[in-house]
């Protein structure tokens, strides 16, 4: 395989910034004594003085005022002058960065493939800090202490494999119990001009603490643990200006419940939202993550929050006020932390917050958004249960001290007047610390007292990981969530509960009356005693007057671990939870020639092509969870789920059918509508494709994420140019592609099109024109096989100069 020079170079200083072996945050001159912080926080603040000093020469370039997130991002790009120099300021949604991350963060579904590719590439220890957290595979069902104990029987070869990675590498590890992935985060790792990127698609919740924080795939995520420069298209900037000041039952969960609502699942595709006004300074910085986290519902790269009082208050309480003055350093002396003045956004959307009114969201989809004067009127109108059938909160979303003391609020009032739920109830702490704190100060014992039940710190029903005994299969209910995401079938594995997305302080007020169309702000609910009342807004600590409580210091790793480089992996041959990875066979140079497996109707989220649930348990194995392909996605010709036909007219069930074209040879490529691959920042959706012989994904539009993961695989992810052009196409028609190689012998620039041969098993003929956003780097992977196969070539072709020299 060629290297080109370009690539060596950019790696090469890539390694020189990041100072491998030292693995913490590079320090490149005498300026940054003027952030300096004690040893024990090197590793988790960010190299001010070297990012400011590329920012300057960023400026000297464009010569313009910059967003905030435009600060950020590129003040981490390797090269400025090759980024941006000769662009003519064209950058938003045209160049594409190369980029050196800070931080990995990885949970523990997705950490495993992200791992096993990391392996094959030959390193010593990651280039950059890194954790790992055992969040995803924990079932919740009778309680925190049985359900922890059982995940951890189930799931012990997994952990002791991440563990064991984790020891090799000189990666945390945070144990499960130890808490959500997002909450540690923002609780350790995430601070104001921190870039990070995570294994899971909510990661810009560390954006609440004005970091630029970005989910991604788990080849992804190696580009940044091998030193490898990351490539991102640079975004464009949607400017969310917040005025006035949340009150009464609004919450931070209303600011973007709305804004999905307006901007819808795809609104955000492509940009990087940053919010500003004066409505900023009034939002607790957990309140920021919360908005942050769900912005990923509209596709949005990331987003983030100008530096706040409350972050510094919300650093001080965490451990960190070094880096709180390091931070305030960097904005009050240099304005890093804030937009310039005068900065220009791409679109501006302004919100004002005090009259925002809370919202309720779903079913089915997260931007299905009805003010809460209006839901009951949309409950009647649509047909949806009038009765409630269980409220739960928390998750990685909505599980910080304030929402907690919020709701103690609510449930505090209800027993003053002898109320309990009228449906069962579920409690999420986020993390240990979150769940020792409110347990000290009596939150627990307040939501025991209720009947709730409070589960594991972990994922649980949020992500499918739900044991729900009170409802059958095709039962059609109603659950009210705080949760982020509520695709069908997502949270107990019965596609006919409706999962409705809000505040946890509105899911709270609703299961006192169970009934869907209760307004706590206008409604009454009846006390023991007969007696109408109705219940005050909540109110609540921003952060927890006698500090946070670390809880169990066994879930606490060393802050900054050491490689151990006799320390074993161990993956069984006979393992079905693991298996080494086999390296995808590179591009034979040659045109492609497929057949259409299926075309898919309608919403294909990662859900639809890799269903998480119980299948979860398989995230380490490629062959066995390739069975569960595309399972979820309705055929477009038949309107079934989970069906393709064969050129016999034999049906089989998806995934049954991609193995059998595989076994005789056969490439293949699947149709799709709008925003393929929405939702999680799963890999296993181009993985598994990949494995099973898909070559190509054709479909109306692509969300982000997917996009770039199929491009990592070694898929040719290609977009209609006329979206009608979809119906020409039908299942098993024959598809060649006619200047692949032209586009890929020029690295990408030609067009930015692909023109294709169908031909329909009627005999029809069409030739149709796509797209393509292939970079330079993402040629090579697609000719290499895939993006690791390619990282470990330019790794050995940097190991053999080395040698040489």
């Amino acid at each position: 395989m060629t290297i080109s020079s370009r690539n060596l170079h950019l790696l090469r200083l890539s390694l020189r910034t990041r100072q491998i072996g030292i693995r913490g945050f590079a320090s490149h001159s005498s300026e940054s004594i003027s952030f300096s912080v004690p040893p024990e926080f090197k590793t988790r603040t960010p190299p001010y003085a070297a990012l400011l000093t590329r920012l300057e020469k960023v400026r000297e370039i464009l010569n313009r005022p910059l967003t905030l997130a435009e600060k950020i991002l590129y003040s981490h790009v390797v090269d400025p002058e090759e980024a941006f120099a000769g662009k003519n300021g064209q950058i938003r949604g045209e160049t594409y960065l190369k980029l050196n991350p800070d931080r990995v963060a990885m949970q523990d579904a997705s950490a495993q493939m992200a791992l096993l590719q990391f392996m094959t590439c030959g390193m010593d220890s990651t280039a950059v800090p890194a954790s790992i957290h055992c969040d995803h595979l924990i079932v919740g069902h009778d309680g925190a202490e049985k359900d922890l104990k059982a995940s951890i029987a189930v799931n012990s070869e997994v952990f002791d494999f991440l563990r064991s990675c984790g020891r090799k590498y000189g990666i945390q590890f945070w144990g499960p119990g130890s808490g959500i992935i997002h909450q540690i985060v923002l609780e350790n790792f995430s601070v104001p001009g921190l870039m990070m990127l995570g294994t899971d698609s909510h990661t810009p919740n560390a954006g609440g603490l004005g970091a630029i924080a970005i989910g991604v795939g788990g080849a992804d995520a190696v580009d940044a643990l091998t030193g490898t420069p990351w490539e991102l298209k640079a975004p464009k900037i949607l400017g969310v200006k917040l005025t006035g000041q949340l009150n009464g039952w609004s919450a931070p969960k209303d600011v973007i419940t709305h804004l999905a609502g307006v901007l819808t699942v795809r609104g955000g595709t492509g940009y990087i939202i940053e919010y500003f006004g004066e409505g900023v300074q009034t939002l607790s910085c957990t309140g920021m993550a919360t908005i942050c986290n769900m912005g990923a519902e509209v596709g949005a790269t990331t987003s983030t929050f100008p530096y706040t009082d409350s972050m510094k208050r919300y650093l001080r309480a965490t451990r960190r006020g070094p880096i709180a003055d390091a931070a305030s350093a960097a904005n009050n002396i240099h304005g890093y932390l804030r937009a310039d003045t005068g900065a220009e956004y791409d679109q501006v959307i302004e919100i004002n917050l005090s009259s925002l009114e809370p919202h309720i969201n779903g079913p089915f989809t997260p931007d299905l958004s009805t003010p809460l004067s209006q839901f009951g009127e949309a409950v009647q109108k649509n047909s949806w249960p009038s009765k409630l059938s269980a409220g739960l909160i928390g998750s990685c979303t909505n599980s910080s001290y304030q929402d907690m003391s919020r709701v103690a609020s609510i449930v505090r009032q209800a027993k003053e007047r002898g109320v309990k739920p009228k449906v069962p109830f579920f409690i999420t702490p986020g993390s240990e610390q979150i769940r020792a704190t409110i347990e000290n100060d009596g939150f627990t014992d307040v939501f025991l007292g209720a009947g709730a039940k409070v589960l594991a710190n972990a994922c649980g029903p949020c992500i499918g990981q739900w044991a729900r005994d009170d409802t059958t299969r095709g039962e059609v209910n109603a659950i009210l969530t705080s949760f982020n995401r509520n695709f069908r079938a997502r949270n107990d594995g019965n596609p006919a509960t409706m999962n409705f997305l809000t505040s946890p302080e509105i899911v709270t007020a609703m299961i006192y009356s169970g009934d869907m169309a209760f307004n706590p702000l206008k409604d009454k609910l009846i006390d023991a005693n007969g007696n109408e009342f109705m219940l005050e807004p909540p109110q609540g600590d921003e952060l927890p007057p006698s500090g946070f409580q670390q809880g169990d210091p066994e879930y606490l790793p060393l802050i900054d671990p050491k490689p151990v480089q006799s320390a074993e992996v161990v993956v069984s041959p006979t393992s079905d939870r693991l298996a080494l990875l086999e390296p995808f066979a590179p591009f034979e140079g040659r045109e492609l020639k497929m057949n259409v497996l299926m075309k898919v109707k309608g919403k294909c989220t990662t859900d639809h092509i890799s269903a998480a649930g119980a299948w979860l348990k398989y995230k380490g194995h490629l062959e066995n969870i390739s069975n569960n392909t595309l399972i979820g996605a309705m055929n477009e010709e038949t309107g079934e789920v989970n069906k393709a036909y064969d050129f016999d007219g034999t049906g089989y069930g998806i995934p049954e059918l991609m193995i059998k074209w595989k076994s005789e040879g056969r490439p293949w490529a699947v149709l799709a509508e709008h925003n393929y691959g929405e939702g999680s920042a799963r890999e296993h959706a181009a993985l598994s494709p990949r494995f099973l012989g898909g070559r190509m994904i054709l479909c109306k539009s692509f969300a982000r994420i997917h996009e770039t993961n199929l491009k990592k695989q070694g898929v040719l992810p290609l977009t209609f140019a006329n979206e009608d052009d979809y119906n020409l196409v039908n299942g098993c028609a024959t598809i060649e592609t006619l200047d692949l190689l032209q586009m890929l012998n020029n690295s990408g620039a030609v067009s930015g099109v692909i023109t294709l041969k169908v031909t329909n098993q009627d005999g029809s003929e069409h030739i149709i024109k796509t797209k393509h956003t292939m970079s330079k780097d993402q040629v090579e992977f697609f000719k290499a096989g895939s993006a690791i196969n390619y990282i470990g070539s330019l790794r050995r072709h940097q190991r053999g100069q080395e040698q040489q020299i």
